[in-house]
This record gives structure tokens, sequence and C-alpha cells, in this order.
């Protein structure tokens, strides 16, 4: 197996499709194997069994694991990367906001020796086709400040959907998060830092999707929480011992 893609998924019926059926058609002109693996995340509509269906219908075994209460993308991820089996692990978004055609500019990165290599929003060669409203984008880059002065410098863009991993890597650092919502791409980037992987930040197209579940008050003041949280643990100590290169 040589490429494992984790889609964490939360009422995703309308979009879950057409990501599955984008997927395929793109890996099955490729030369090399895949495994999907999706983590539904307590979903109250149809998700679960649009995914079976797909699966059923076109011949594609693909892994379900359902959590029986939402725990959040960040837990959900992990549950599918280190149940992954490929040589390198993909998580993507369930909306496909980066396309998955877009792995072709990671791919190359990871098999010259980086370690982790992100999707970026935020490089000059970066392309969003559909841009978040306004507010977003500022809370976004509020959010990166944040970042930048809090945790560490050096990384764009921390939240792009869109990261690929060499297995052993991915593991060994989803082995270790605490975060389970959505700054947890954060403390993943510090994990690997810590751990003293090489990463790579690669400019990638960028497409909002409007049915995002990202509730925008709620889930931002979350985020800040969580991040201050990465904030103490990092301070305290907690990530220390990680520094083993």
């Amino acid at each position: 197996m040589v490429l494992s893609i984790v889609i964490p998924a939360y009422n995703e019926k309308n979009n879950i499709l057409k990501t599955l059926e984008r997927i395929t058609r793109f890996l099955n002109n490729k030369d090399y194997s895949y495994e999907i693996i999706i983590v539904d995340d307590a979903s109250k509509d149809r998700t679960i069994e649009v995914v079976e269906n797909f699966s059923q219908a076109n011949h594609i075994p693909i892994q379900i694991l359902k959590n029986e209460i939402n725990f959040g993308k960040g837990l959900s991820v992990k549950k599918g990367v280190l149940l992954s089996k490929g040589e390198f692990v993909l998580f993507t978004d369930a909306d496909l906001s980066t396309p998955i055609e877009e792995i072709d500019k990671l791919l190359p990165y990871i098999r010259k020796g980086y370690d982790v290599v992100i999707g970026s929003r935020a490089l000059k060669d970066s392309s969003l086709l559909i841009r978040q409203p306004w507010y977003r984008e500022n809370m976004g880059k509020i959010f990166n400040l944040f970042v930048q002065v809090l945790i560490m410098r050096g990384i764009k863009d921390t939240q792009c959907g869109f990261k690929l991993f060499k297995n052993e890597v991915a593991k060994m650092i989803f082995s270790k998060t605490k975060i389970n919502r959505f700054a947890f791409d954060v403390e993943v980037l510090l994990i690997a830092r810590k751990l003293g992987f090489k990463i790579k930040e690669v400019g990638v197209i960028w497409l909002n999707s409007f049915d995002s579940k990202i509730h925008i008050i709620e889930d931002s003041f979350r985020m800040l929480i969580e991040l201050f949280l990465i904030f103490i643990y990092n301070l305290i100590g907690k990530y220390k011992n990680y520094e083993r290169l």
C-alpha cells in the first residue's frame, strides 16, 4: 500500500459522494495503490449510508470508522491515521476544498526526504479560486498571528486541511496529540518540529466551500482556547520529551 487517504466527515452527505468519485477517478489512473479511510464523527445525516452505497456500487473497499459521539476533527483524523497502512498518509477535508490532484505537488517533496508536506493557502504560488468571506479570512489571519507569536514561527498556513506524512512519522506524531478539535493542526506541526522532522509548505489550489461546518463564533472561540492550551502545554514542558532528534 502506497497511499492512505484519511477523510474526517461530519454531516457530509451533500459532499462526500462527489469527493469519493473524484478521488477514485484520479487515483485509479495512478500507478500506485491506495486506501480510503472515512472517519464519521457521529453524523446525524446519511453520510455513512452514502459512503457504503458508493463502496458497494463501485466495488471499492472503504474503511469506515464511526464515532459514537462527536469528538472533533482532530480526534477523527488521529483515529484514521493510526489505522492507516500506506507508505504515505494524506488527510484531506471531506469537501475537497483542496482538489485531490494537488497531491502531485506534495508527493515529490516527501520522496525527496521531507517528513511532512503541507498544503498552504498563504504562499505566492497558492491559488485561491474561491475565497472565504472577508470576515473568515481576517479571522484566519488573526488566528495565524496568535500561532506565530505563541507557538511557532515560519509556517504561514497551519490550517489548510491537506497534509501529507510518511506513515511512521504520522503515527509517531498523532500518537502524542492531545487536541481533539480544529486547532489540532497546530499541535501536529509543533510536535513534528519537536521531533525534528522536516516540514515543507507548498502552495495549493483552494476552493472555499460554503457548506462549511465551522460555526464562526463558537468554533473560533474553541480554537483560541485550544491554541492557548497548546501554548500552556508547551510552556510547562509537556512536549519537551518529544525533542529526540
